[in-house]
């Protein structure tokens, strides 16, 4: 992408596009009836009659990251192998990066910080075969959530405007994309080849040949991972949701929260409009609830503590990188 149009982008359209939905969002706050007590409530969420779900959504952070970071050791011992402590650090380094970056694609370059120099290229491909990994579970679960919008009373998909024909127009390509998605993961040595035909990917295909070396065995415990964190953060919305009073229903909310993640999964985002990109689908997918303040407040919670407060420790991180550098 032409530098002038990345500048563009994240210093002119991005703020304008995160002050239009931040207000949008304002508005329908501001609207919400009993909006006093909306707000007592979650200033009681973390040591009221039900603070347990708060703290927790908070424990899962650590077990969200965790797996992560297992996932990612799990990967670079092909080339490099890690103690799971260094592996902790390097995902919350990506997480650091990422939010400078569309869609969170600088994740790469953060993690491979805590890499030996000389591995660090192979280590970026390694990365985006767990990024994979991830995003075909959501794939799945965003298609199952889809199915099951499609089989429920009309007053889901009516109050969220959406017709039958195009939720089974998503719904069969949302299946569609994740058959080729799995079917190239089962395959990244396709990828590697994809590569060489290139012009000047050879250079970009000797470190990424690493790719073709993975067993089956440990592509499924790579899906195997993803998928129990994936459970990990949909729980945490769920118990956000409920402590919110948005939704008690653990079903419909795990559903509604699947078919979210699947749509933020295939929208391009820029980090300081994203907060209220989430706030938007999810305000759109929980429209039958009129507890409008309630499903913002479990939106940014979830945002705070997966994404910002992660980013802050890797922050520290990095900073700590650079002066031992120094020194």
């Amino acid at each position: 992408m032409n530098k002038s149009i990345k500048i563009f982008i994240k210093w002119f359209l991005g703020p304008i596009l995160a002050a239009w939905l931040f207000y949008s969002l304002y508005v329908q706050v501001k609207e919400q009836p009993r909006l006093n007590e909306a707000i007592a409530l979650i200033r009681k969420a973390p040591w009221g009659e039900h603070a347990w779900k708060f703290w927790l959504s908070m424990i899962l952070v650590f077990v969200n990251w965790g797996i992560e970071a297992r996932k990612w050791q799990l990967l670079v011992r092909a080339v490099h192998p890690i103690h799971f402590f260094n592996a902790f650090k390097s995902v919350l380094c990506g997480v650091t990066f990422s939010l400078n970056m569309p869609n969170r694609m600088g994740e790469y370059a953060g993690r491979v910080l805590f890499i030996k120099e000389g591995h660090r290229l192979e280590a970026i491909s390694l990365s985006i075969a767990g990024s994979m990994a991830q995003l075909i579970i959501t794939m799945l679960m965003g298609c199952l959530g889809l199915a099951w919008l499609m089989l429920t009373p009309s007053v889901f998909t009516a109050g969220m405007g959406l017709s039958p024909f195009w939720l089974q127009v998503f719904f069969y390509g949302s299946v569609l994309g994740t058959l080729v998605f799995g079917l190239v993961f089962f395959r990244l040595r396709w990828m590697v080849d994809l590569l060489i035909r290139l012009p000047y990917g050879d250079k970009l295909a000797k470190h990424a040949t690493v790719l073709g070396h993975f067993d089956v065995k440990i592509l499924l415990r790579l899906l195997w991972l993803s998928l129990v964190r994936y459970i990990v953060f949909v729980l945490q919305f769920v118990l956000l949701l409920q402590l919110m009073e948005v939704e008690q229903r653990y079903w419909t909310a795990f559903w509604l929260v699947s078919v979210m993640y699947w749509v933020m999964a295939i929208i391009p985002s820029i980090a300081i409009a994203e907060l209220g990109i989430r706030g938007t689908i999810a305000k759109t997918l929980f429209a039958y609830s009129l507890n409008t303040i309630g499903i913002l407040a479990a939106t940014f919670g979830i945002w705070f503590a997966n994404l910002f407060i992660p980013a802050l420790a890797g922050s520290l991180l990095i900073l700590s990188i650079k002066i031992k550098k120094e020194k």
